[in-house]
């Protein structure tokens, strides 16, 4: 990846980079623009399956970007693949892949953190006042998750989730007691914790605590943060390529464990409501003795 900053100004759309607009800022067609998006997917070795995923996710969110008989539903949008240390030809195909899709912004980690640090990198990365999160396994359809962008309106935050798991059976049994288990711990009614369609402000996804295995949590996270959320329906599509990178370890033991550690942080929350703060050039500066300028020693 080439080590050149982008105008932050500057947004990737359907024909290239262009200016972005503020939500509801009017359009040269006189359309208004409805907010921008920045897609987060975490990819460890998902080589095979990128070119099919960023096409279906531009296929998906390019003609909400364009106004035919009213306002656009979405301003803009960007695709942040996140390879999270892939030691198959990931980086490669995302190169290719740039000169048909500009939307598309890889982003390439030292080495193999996990998905919820890569989807933390992709939080911080993100140029949209919204983001979304997707797996890189095709089992997400992107067409879904373009659904719930459209649902988001009047809410902070819209999570997917999947009425038929297309799994193997001893993952439909656990995922299905995992979330009893969190509703029942957090006193929660999150349907599907560990369905990665969702969409929620960056600025919020900042806010969230991260860990190892938080990327489980966002739904009941959200809720601890105030969030009004909707929950939508979607689709869950076999893996055609590759296999999964959770086992019962790793989706059961250490999830009993987290789901403790989010128990606690639910139960500690901290907020407030600033009604008054001077601004920046109100702030008097140090003087020069408490900078330690000019002292003796």
């Amino acid at each position: 990846m080439s080590s050149m900053r982008r105008d932050p100004s500057q947004r990737p759309g359907p024909v290239g980079w262009s200016k972005v607009r503020s939500p509801g800022e009017s359009r040269e067609d006189g359309a208004e623009a409805q907010g921008f998006l920045s897609i987060i997917v975490p990819a460890k070795d998902e080589a095979a399956g990128l070119p099919q995923l960023v096409d279906e996710i531009a296929r998906a969110f390019r003609p909400l970007c364009e106004a035919k008989g009213g306002a656009p539903t979405l301003g803009g949008f960007e695709i942040l693949v996140v390879d999270d240390g892939s030691t198959d030809d990931t980086s490669g195909v995302l190169r290719g892949l740039l000169g048909a899709y500009p939307e598309l912004r890889p982003i390439t980690l030292a080495s193999n953190v996990g998905q919820s640090a890569a989807t933390a990198a992709g939080f911080r990365a993100a140029l949209g006042e919204w983001v979304a999160t997707l797996d890189a396994d095709l089992q997400n359809d992107p067409a879904d998750l373009a659904s719930l962008w459209e649902a988001l309106p009047g809410h902070d935050a819209a999570l997917g989730w999947r009425t038929k798991r297309e799994d193997v059976w001893s993952k439909r049994i656990l995922s299905r007691w995992a979330n009893r288990v969190r509703n029942g711990v957090l006193g929660q009614s999150i349907r599907d914790t560990g369905c990665s369609a969702r969409i929620f402000s960056r600025r919020m996804a900042l806010r969230l605590p991260m860990f190892r295995g938080s990327h489980r949590f966002f739904g009941p996270l959200l809720l601890r943060e105030g969030c009004k959320i909707v929950q939508a329906p979607v689709t869950h599509r076999p893996r055609p390529h590759g296999m999964s990178h959770y086992n019962l370890w790793n989706r059961s033991t250490r999830v009993v464990v987290d789901l403790l550690g989010v128990a606690w942080l639910m139960r500690r929350p901290i907020r407030y409501q600033v009604v008054l703060a001077p601004a920046p050039e109100e702030v008097p500066l140090p003087s020069p003795a408490r900078q330690g300028v000019g002292q003796e020693a």
